[in-house]
């Protein structure tokens, strides 16, 4: 299948194999490289590719799970809209069993009998409005800039309809600010940035100028085997040549300008505004809301939320490790008391959390 077995044709990984220990013995200092995208981490770790690299190329996770770095005040307000009476709240699978404050969950709140729904996609909420007339549908608008732009699209459908009992908890965040903080942060000490190739369709390569600008090398891969480890090898190629810059490797998806139209479209509908991150804290411009001609369809300007005192679980190590200065198996509770079918913290909730990750493949 075109795109498919040719990423993971065994002699081009060999022969990339090869390159990598090349350029590593070249550069022969430690190099410390993190992944902002969950299906990077899913891949990196299905596929084995820690185990092939050169033992001074160390690969780390970030923040690229948008389920788990939606903070725990966040999911603490979902679960009260939730429970409002002639409420549907719907929401994407993954935010289902992620935890809030005392361990309640979604999962629960509907087990108790509210009305929680699971869609896959922002339009499925259209119908449920309009079959839902005498119920208010609120969805939670979670993801980063590849989903907001459906979520927004969405909202414009139910505008022109005159759809009236549909909004949108936004807890939508954009990828850049975090990588901001993330180089920013004096417990790190970063070398690259593989950049997300969904996110890249979106908004293209120059907004990760700041990478290179900091002395860092950057490469935006795709998903398969021969993606990672070719965006491995141009990531040392930059460092040994002290060029440092945004390079795209997944070329078939992705363009230096972005999708110029998609963000055009959602930053009408959205701006940027402070938001708190799960273990990075609050990032200043990296959460989207309403502009002000929308917000007939931001939950929050029309559901008034009482003050709610939110403590993350403790013990949990989500937050550390999302920052990358911690591994799972840093977690006293990693394959302890928390798993898949009992998770405590959503890194491993989420099949892109690298708690999941980590527990299926290492």
């Amino acid at each position: 299948m075109k795109f498919i077995d040719e990423y993971r044709d065994p002699a081009l990984v060999r022969g990339l194999l090869t390159k990598i220990e090349n350029a590593a013995r070249q550069i022969s200092r430690p190099v410390t490289i993190m992944e902002i995208c969950g299906s990077h981490t899913y891949a990196i770790g299905r596929f084995g590719i820690r185990k092939l690299l050169p033992e001074n190329i160390r690969l780390v996770s970030g923040p690229g799970c948008p389920v788990c770095v939606t903070s725990t005040r966040d999911v603490d307000i979902a679960l009260y809209l939730a429970g409002l009476k002639n409420v549907i709240f719907a929401t994407f699978g993954d935010m289902l069993r992620v935890p809030g404050t005392d361990s309640d969950s979604l999962q629960k709140k509907r087990a108790e009998g509210c009305d929680v729904r699971v869609v896959s996609s922002a339009d499925e909420c259209i119908a449920l409005a309009e079959t839902h007339l005498q119920k208010e549908v609120i969805m939670m608008g979670i993801g980063f800039e590849t989903t907001a732009p459906t979520i927004a699209a969405t909202v414009e459908v139910c505008r022109k309809k005159e759809i009236h009992n549909f909004s949108v908890f936004s807890v939508h965040k954009i990828v850049p600010p975090a990588i901001h903080a993330l180089i920013a942060d004096p417990l790190l000490k970063i070398d690259a940035f593989l950049c997300p190739g969904h996110v890249s369709t979106m908004i293209g390569s120059a907004a990760y100028q700041m990478i290179p600008d900091a002395g860092c090398a950057a490469v935006i891969t795709g998903f398969e085997p021969v993606d990672i480890l070719e965006g491995i090898w141009m990531i040392l190629e930059q460092i040994e040549s002290g060029k440092k810059e945004v390079s795209i490797q997944y070329t078939r998806g992705v363009r230096p300008e972005g999708n110029t139209r998609a963000m055009t479209f959602l930053q009408s509908i959205f701006h940027t505004t402070d938001a708190q991150w799960r273990g990075l804290g609050t990032i200043p411009a990296s959460g989207l809301v309403f502009r002000s001609e929308y917000e007939a369809f931001d939950t929050l300007a029309n559901f008034p939320v009482p003050d709610i005192q939110s403590t993350d679980i403790k013990g949990c190590g989500c937050g550390d490790i999302l920052r990358g200065i911690k591994a799972p198996q840093d977690c006293p509770l990693f394959k302890n008391i928390c798993t898949p079918t009992n998770p405590v913290g959503p890194c491993m909730v989420s099949s892109e959390g690298t708690c999941s990750t980590h527990y299926k493949y290492y």
